[in-house]
C-alpha cells in the first residue's frame, strides 16, 4: 500500500468518524421547545401526541352556525391535464404564520389571519415523479438548540418529496439551509438503486426527534418483487448526514450499503406518518407489504417478521425496541395507514401507562405499551380462512384482533347487494355468489374473484383518529365498502400487457392500473405467479356504484375507558353521487367513502371533510350531529386543523380535490372564523 493511499484512507476513516460523531452528538439533543398546540398547530397531528385535539373554545355548538371564510388561499400548484393529483396536504401553524406542501412539494408560507402569502419555496418537482398521484401530507420543522438564536435556519421547516428528496428551509425566509445536506438538500435515492420516477417517493411528513429526521417512503405497489427498498433511515437535523438506517434484510447497512450494493430490495415499506416519544427517544413507525401486496409465498422470513406491523426505533441508532403485528403474512394490503396517537392508558394495577393507541385497515384499534409493545388491552384469535387460496400453506392460521375496539362490521350476505334497479340488484347478487367468501380472512384466488370486506382503504386510513384527552373520547371516521379482487395467472396477465412502471413506453394500449377511478385496475406483479385486478369499492357493472348497500363510510365516537362505541353516523350525502356518474343533488345523508380526518375541539366539536361529498362539517362530540356545513371548492380529503390568531379562532381545511375519490381538482386551503 502506497503512502498516498494510507493518508487518503486515514483522512476518509477521520472524516467518516468525525461525521458519525456528529451525527451522535446531535441525535441525543432534544429539540428546542415547539410551542404548545392551542393559538398553534406545531404538529402534523397537532401535538406531539398526534392526539388531533385542540384547546380552543371560541367555536361552539352554539355559535358554529354562525362561522363564515375568513380566506381562501391558494397554493398555485395546478396539476396538468394529464397529472393525477390528491393533495391530502395538512399546514402547521406557528406564531402568525401557516406553513404547507403543495401535491409536488412546494412549499408555502402565509399569514395565519388572511392567507397572504410570506414566501414559497419551489424545489421543481417532475411530472414524471408522481406516484399513484401526487399529494404531499404534512412538513416538519425542528428548532436547533445549539445554533444562535438569530442563525439562519434556527428553526427549519423539513419535507420529502415526491422525488426523493429530503429538505430543510429556513421557516422566517424559505431560503434553503446550507448547513443541510448539499444547499438545502439530502438525497434519498443514494442507496436504493436505479431511479425509476414514480417507483419511490416520499409522501408523508418526515418525523423529527432528537434531533434525529426519519423517513421512510412510498414505494408504488404491485410492480415487481425487485422492486426499491423498505429501508428506513435518520438524518441529522442539522447537517442532513446519515445517522443510520434500518434494512430490515441486511442489518449491517447501518451506515449505507457497500459501494455498488443497495439496500435489501423488495422489503415492506413505511408510507404513513410516524409519531415520536421524545422523552423514551423511540420513533414509530407503521409498515406496509412486501412489494407484492397479493402474494407472500416467495417472501424471506425478516420480509414475514415484520410486514404491517407497528414498530419502534431508537432513534438514535435506528435499532428496534419492539414492534407489533398486526395482520400475519398480509395478502389483502392491509398495510399500517393510520399514524399512531399517544396516550397514556390504565396497565394492569389501574396506573396510566405511557401508551400508543393504533387504528388499523381492517377495523381493529390497538393499544400498546409505548416503551415495550406490550398489548394493554385483551387480544383476540380469528381462525384463517384457507378455501380457495392459491397459497394454503402460507396463509396463518389464525391472526390477532382486538377486543377492545373494531371498526369492523359483520359479514356481508347476498341480501347487502344492492343497485338503483332491480336488474343491477340482481347482477351484484349472481358476482356476490360467483365470488369466493367467507369473511374478512378470505384469502386470494384465481379460480374466481373473491371479496375483501374491509377492502384495502379501511377502516381506517392515513387520516386516521382523534382523541379527547380531556374527556376520553376518540372519534375515528371510516370506510366500510368491499373490494372484489381476482388474481390473474402470469400467461394471461402478459396475453393482456400488464406492464410494470419501469418497461419501456409503448404505443399499444394498456389494461387500467393507475388505481382505482371507474373500476377494476390491474397490476403486474412481476416475479409472482399471478398478476392482481382489484375492483375497488366493488363497482356495478352497469351504473358505476358500489354493489354493497350504503352506508359506505361512517364516523364514530368510542369511550376511552370502556372501548365501548358511544354514537356511530353515517358521514357523507349524497349531493354528488348517483348512477353513471350523475350527481342527484339529493341531500340526504347515506355514508360515503372518505379519506382524511378529523380535529375536535374543547369547544365540543368536529370538524371533518373527507367523505366525497366535498362537504365541510361540524359535527356536536356528543351526539354526533351534524350542527353546521360548507360547500368546498373540491374535495376536502385533507386533515383539518384549528388555531388562533389575536384572539379569534380558526379552523382550516384543504380543499384541492382527490383523484383516487374522483371529488375534482385544485389548489385551495379554505380558512373559517366567527364574524368579528
Amino acid at each position: 500500500m502506497t503512502n498516498l493511499l494510507r493518508v487518503s484512507l486515514a483522512a476518509a476513516m477521520a472524516t467518516a468518524l468525525a461525521g458519525t460523531a456528529l451525527a451522535q452528538e446531535t441525535a441525543v439533543k432534544p429539540a428546542a421547545p415547539q410551542p404548545p398546540v392551542g393559538a398553534d398547530w406545531p404538529f402534523y397531528g397537532g401535538d406531539e401526541n398526534a392526539s388531533r385535539y385542540s384547546p380552543l373554545s371560541q367555536i361552539t355548538p352554539e355559535n358554529v352556525g354562525k362561522l363564515e371564510r375568513a380566506f381562501v388561499l391558494h397554493t398555485g400548484d395546478v396539476p396538468s391535464p394529464k397529472a393525477r393529483y390528491s393533495p391530502e396536504t395538512t399546514p402547521l401553524k406557528i406564531g402568525r404564520s401557516l406553513i404547507m406542501c403543495s401535491a409536488k412539494n412546494i412549499l408555502v408560507s402565509a399569514d395565519a389571519a388572511t392567507g397572504k402569502e410570506n414566501w414559497r419555496y419551489d424545489p421543481g418537482v417532475p411530472d414524471a415523479a408522481i406516484p399513484h398521484a401526487a399529494a404531499c401530507r404534512g412538513i416538519a420543522t425542528y428548532t436547533a438548540p445549539e445554533l444562535a438564536e438569530d442563525a439562519a435556519c434556527k428553526t427549519r421547516v423539513i419535507e420529502a418529496t415526491l422525488d426523493a428528496r429530503l429538505i430543510a428551509v429556513d421557516l422566517k425566509t424559505g431560503q434553503p439551509c446550507q448547513d443541510f445536506g448539499t444547499g438545502g438538500q439530502v438525497d434519498l435515492w443514494n442507496g436504493i438503486g436505479k431511479r425509476v420516477p414514480g417507483w419511490y417517493a416520499v409522501t408523508a411528513p418526515p418525523t423529527v426527534v432528537r434531533g434525529v429526521v426519519v423517513t421512510g417512503a412510498q414505494v408504488k405497489d404491485g410492480q415487481d418483487e425487485d422492486a426499491p427498498s423498505g429501508v428506513m433511515r435518520g438524518f441529522n437535523a442539522v447537517t442532513g448526514q446519515l445517522a443510520w438506517a434500518w434494512d430490515m434484510g441486511n442489518p449491517a447497512n447501518k451506515n449505507g450499503p457497500a459501494e455498488g450494493e443497495t439496500y435489501t430490495r423488495g422489503t415492506p415499506n413505511n408510507w404513513a406518518a410516524g409519531v415520536a416519544d421524545e422523552k423514551l427517544g423511540y420513533v414509530y413507525i407503521p409498515t406496509g407489504n412486501s412489494s407484492i401486496d397479493y402474494y407472500g409465498s416467495n417472501r424471506k422470513d425478516y420480509e414475514n417478521e415484520f410486514s404491517t406491523s407497528l414498530v419502534a426505533l431508537n432513534a438514535a441508532t435506528g435499532d428496534v425496541v419492539w414492534h407489533f403485528q398486526t395482520i400475519h403474512h398480509d395478502v389483502w394490503d392491509y398495510d399500517l395507514g393510520s399514524q399512531g396517537t399517544l396516550i397514556d392508558f390504565p396497565g394492569a394495577d389501574g396506573k396510566p401507562v405511557p401508551a400508543i393507541l393504533l387504528p388499523t385497515k381492517q377495523g381493529d384499534i390497538y393499544i400498546l405499551d409505548r416503551a415495550t409493545g406490550k398489548p394493554l388491552i385483551p387480544i383476540g384469535e380469528a381462525k384463517g380462512q384457507k378455501g380457495g387460496s392459491v397459497e394454503p400453506d402460507y396463509i396463518a392460521d389464525s391472526q390477532p384482533t382486538s377486543l377492545w375496539h373494531t371498526l369492523r362490521k359483520e359479514p356481508l350476505v347476498e341480501s347487502d347487494m344492492w343497485g338503483f334497479t332491480p336488474i343491477d340488484q340482481m347482477m351484484c347478487r349472481i358476482q356476490f355468489r360467483s365470488a369466493n367468501y367467507e369473511g374478512y380472512l378470505t384469502p386470494p384466488s384465481a379460480d374466481k374473484p373473491w371479496i375483501q370486506y374491509p377492502g384495502y382503504n379501511g377502516g381506517s386510513d392515513w387520516g386516521s383518529v382523534a382523541i379527547d384527552p380531556v374527556n376520553g373520547v376518540l372519534i375515528a371516521n371510516y370506510n366500510d365498502i368491499p373490494n372484489l379482487n381476482q388474481l390473474i395467472e402470469r400467461p394471461e396477465a402478459d396475453k393482456m400487457g400488464v406492464r410494470p412502471i419501469y418497461a419501456p413506453k409503448t404505443d399499444a394500449p394498456a389494461p387500467k392500473s393507475t388505481g382505482g377511478e371507474g373500476g377494476a385496475s390491474i397490476y403486474p406483479q412481476i416475479n409472482a405467479p399471478y398478476a392482481i385486478k382489484v375492483n375497488s369499492g366493488w363497482r356495478n357493472w352497469g351504473t358505476g356504484v358500489p354493489c354493497s348497500a350504503p352506508p359506505y363510510g361512517g364516523i364514530r365516537a368510542v369511550d376511552m375507558k370502556t372501548g365501548e362505541t358511544l354514537w356511530d353516523e353515517p358521514l357523507g350525502t349524497a349531493r354528488r353521487n348517483g348512477p353513471f356518474g350523475i350527481p342527484s343533488y339529493l341531500p340526504f345523508t347515506i355514508g360515503l367513502p372518505n379519506n382524511g380526518g378529523s380535529v375536535i375541539t374543547a369547544g365540543g366539536l368536529i370538524f371533518i371533510g373527507a367523505a366525497t361529498d366535498n362537504l365541510f362539517r361540524a359535527i356536536d362530540v356528543k351526539t354526533g350531529e351534524v350542527l353546521w356545513q360548507d360547500v368546498l371548492p373540491a374535495g376536502g380529503q385533507a386533515n383539518p386543523i384549528t388555531y388562533e390568531v389575536d384572539g379569534q379562532q380558526y379552523v382550516l381545511i384543504a380543499a384541492s380535490g382527490h383523484a383516487f375519490m374522483e371529488t375534482g381538482r385544485g389548489d385551495a386551503l379554505v380558512a373559517y372564523r366567527l364574524p368579528k
